[in-house]
């Protein structure tokens, strides 16, 4: 049996085809008794409506695209749970592609995005520079979310405050009573924001010369491998900020592989506050950065965007949080 058209729906009902299409686009031209005739008819039917031909006539697809970093990191499931409820409301479906799956084929899946005639895309994290990217956003609405970059015309960056953040942190572990501290950096705009505000608070609690700071690479394993280095110096720190929750759970693995409690005898904390961050056995201290609200708002940005295309660009900021677990106390008494 052929499946139910459209047609089928309006004869069932005894209206025109027009009037159908009316109601499953949820309009309001239609009286009560009319809609619920139709919707009836549909699910008596088993209707479900054919979404190319709809794309066709309405020239849109009613689908965005979300460029990930890297789909591995935990972080961007809230992120992508705040930006999915706001874009659902409005009808809209994400389509998602992994950066880092992108990188290793040597194929930039934007280009997919701009062939698939999404009505948006969103880029999520720090993400290499791409001239595909930048090509797309000059006649696709276009916003940047967790992250600082690329900054292009027309396209909005939604972030967490990451200078705050890290102030936080930085600003925790020295009211602990904390003054060697180091921190393991990131990479990108997002490092560089992170690491330097760690630096500017530490000079200003006047520990400019007891700063330490080791480049990791976003990753559980960069975070073990600049913990064992920071291990390595005479003294060690006795207490180490770490880019995300990732290289935090890293340097946790280091710590206690050369013997160390956790807090007892190296305090830590993290960023993102993702669920490997509230896993009991892990219990991080860690920065809140909003990833829910940031999401939301991105998805916002790119419906406001979608329906101006034309207006200016604009840089929204979260505020974080800090969320004190269990890795974070005074240093001990024989601490270096």
């Amino acid at each position: 049996m052929r499946p139910p058209t459209i047609r089928d729906v309006a004869e069932r009902v005894g209206v025109s085809k027009s009037l159908v299409s009316l109601v499953l686009r949820g309009s309001e031209q239609v009286s009560p008794e009319k809609r619920q005739a139709v919707l009836a008819a549909v699910e008596d039917l088993g209707y479900r409506p054919n979404a190319a031909a709809r794309s066709l006539s309405e020239r849109r697809t009613r689908s965005v695209g979300v460029l990930l970093n890297d789909m591995r990191n935990p972080w961007f499931v809230e992120l992508l749970d705040g930006m999915n409820s706001r874009l659902h409301d409005s009808g809209l479906h994400m389509l998602l592609a992994d950066g880092h799956l992108n990188r290793r084929l040597g194929e930039d899946l934007t280009r997919t995005f701009t062939e698939l005639r999404v009505d948006g895309l969103i880029a999520v994290g720090t993400l290499p520079p791409s001239n595909v990217l930048r090509a797309a956003a000059t006649h696709i609405p276009t916003v940047v979310a967790g992250a600082r970059e690329p900054v292009l015309p027309r396209v909005d960056v939604v972030a967490n405050d990451d200078e705050h953040g890290a102030r936080l942190a930085t600003e925790h572990l020295i009211g602990l009573g904390h003054r060697r501290i180091a921190h393991i950096a990131g990479q990108g705009v997002v490092g560089e924001l992170r690491r330097r505000s760690f630096e500017t608070v530490m000079r200003e609690h006047g520990l400019a010369d007891t700063a330490l700071v080791e480049q990791g690479d976003l990753t559980e394993e960069g975070g073990y491998r600049a913990m064992v280095r920071l291990l390595s110096s005479t003294p060690r720190p006795s207490a180490v900020f770490a880019f995300n929750d990732i290289a935090c759970v890293g340097a946790l693995s280091a710590a206690e592989e050369s013997g160390l409690q956790v807090p007892r005898d190296l305090s830590l904390v993290g960023y993102d506050n993702t669920y490997l961050s509230r896993l009991r056995h892990l219990w991080l201290t860690t920065v809140d950065n909003a990833s829910h609200d940031v999401g939301r708002r991105a998805a916002q940005h790119l419906l406001d965007r979608i329906a101006d295309p034309a207006r200016p660009a604009e840089t929204v900021l979260s505020p974080p949080t800090l969320e004190v677990r269990g890795t974070t106390a005074p240093p001990a008494t024989d601490a270096g």
